[in-house]
């Protein structure tokens, strides 16, 4: 297989990363999501400008626009020994281009729905406890970030009781580093028993 084919993909999966479907969503609805609320692109703050409903629509577009990458890389690098590896590179360049996109001054949103598209694809099961810690801890708290730092935190050991490649595995501590970092500001207001609701 050539070595341009995972250079593209990457390449690729960064770009399809960074369309703002936040952004993209709330400009029907005549908003400018970077200006109200926390400003943040990503689903949490649209839920609070548009509605639960828009939220949840670009929750699953930032999900997708990692999934569907992954997808049409598993059928293109099947049987190539590297697949892990490569895989492992697009998710973190669709990853990469949500928090830090091209198109809106590199101000992107905090990883976690991309996050969970990305492991959705390549971890189904550990996808499926992440979400349901996610739901759990909302249902009780009502607070967005509280579920996902926690469901977070929890994909690298499920991947390693999993025994999934080492690959994964270094993807989800590379990205979970991440996730902090932007929910830098989300764990000060936690801790000060001031973070908001949705």
């Amino acid at each position: 297989m050539s070595d341009w084919l995972p250079i593209a993909a990457v390449v690729a999966a960064y770009l399809l990363g960074s369309i703002p479907f936040g952004v993209v969503v709330a400009h029907f609805r005549h908003v400018d999501l970077r200006q109200v609320g926390s400003g943040n692109i990503g689903a949490t703050n649209a839920a609070r400008a548009l509605g639960r409903k828009l939220g949840a629509l670009v929750l699953l577009l930032d999900a997708a626009k990692a999934y569907v990458p992954l997808l049409v890389c598993r059928h293109l690098f099947a049987g190539d020994a590297r697949e892990p590896w490569i895989l492992a590179a697009v998710a973190f360049a669709a990853f990469f281009g949500h928090l830090f996109p091209i198109f809106v001054g590199f101000k992107g949103g905090k990883g976690v729905a991309t996050g969970f598209g990305i492991y959705l694809a390549l971890a189904p099961f550990c996808a499926a406890i992440a979400a349901a810690v996610w739901v759990g801890l909302y249902v009780v708290t009502r607070i967005s970030s509280v579920g996902s730092l926690v469901a977070t935190s929890l994909i690298i050991p499920a991947l390693l009781l999993r025994h999934e490649p080492r690959a994964f595995v270094l993807l989800a501590g590379a990205m979970a580093v991440l996730i902090f970092f932007k929910h830098r500001g989300n764990i000060q207001r936690l801790l000060r028993k001031q973070e908001g609701k949705v």
